[in-house]
């Protein structure tokens, strides 16, 4: 069998790894073996984020919405409720946008399920 030169392959490999730890400091930045381990590591860090974001934007919205009951005396918990118990297809981003952006058709919801 021939003898196979990977010389070309692992450099282009090498110059990929590099290129995406522009920007890191010192000898991560250019260091194959240092600038792979910091890429790995952002890489796990950034999908641990894209999930957490998910869960900040809830939480937000669910703050936003409870802050909107409490203006028209109810609370969270009641309002979602009663929004189940009258089959109001309304999600909690929808439900914060309205409180946000026109807080008097949120008060109409919230006065057609009390």
């Amino acid at each position: 069998m021939a003898r196979v030169k990977r010389g070309v392959t692992a450099h282009k490999r090498h110059k990929k790894i590099l290129a995406m730890a522009k920007g890191y400091r010192n000898v991560r930045r250019t260091s194959y073996r240092r600038a792979l381990e910091a890429v790995m590591k952002a890489g796990m860090h950034a999908y641990v984020g894209r999930k957490g974001k998910k869960r900040d934007m809830r939480a937000l919205w669910i703050s936003r919405i409870g802050a909107a009951a409490k203006i028209n005396k109810t609370t969270y918990s009641v309002l979602i409720g009663k929004l189940t118990e009258h089959n109001v297809k309304l999600n909690r981003k929808m439900l914060s946008e309205l409180a946000i952006l026109t807080p008097a058709i949120f008060t109409q919801i919230v006065e057609t399920v009390k």
